[in-house]
């Protein structure tokens, strides 16, 4: 399992704050390796993946027309998501708004 650490805030600046749901990151199983759960299931289109580092669900991104990976936060409030594109190792707290990289990385 890949322990998390704050980098930066919303504007992807330094800072200070500390991240109080890193505790819920699991070791988890993604739920598809197609693509976006949702979208697969839909029909339509994503452009970047992220997975929930709660469940393992497999959303599309903000940048995406439906924003699946953002309504499964407002649905289950699972709040850690990490980036699902390849060569991509970085992970956001959505309620606090707050940047993450692996720990061995920070």
């Amino acid at each position: 399992m890949t322990d998390w650490t704050v980098v930066g805030d919303t504007n992807g600046y330094p800072t200070t704050a500390t991240c109080g749901h890193l505790g819920e990151a699991a070791d988890v199983k993604p739920s598809t390796l197609e693509g976006c759960e949702d979208c697969l299931r839909e029909g339509t289109r994503w452009l970047h993946l992220r997975e929930c580092l709660v469940c393992g669900h497999v959303g599309c991104c903000d940048q995406s027309p439906r924003r699946h990976a953002t309504a499964h936060w407002h649905a289950t409030k699972h709040p850690l998501v990490r980036s699902f594109q390849p060569d991509e190792d970085w992970a956001w707290c959505y309620p606090d708004s707050l940047f993450l990289l692996p720990a061995e990385l920070a």
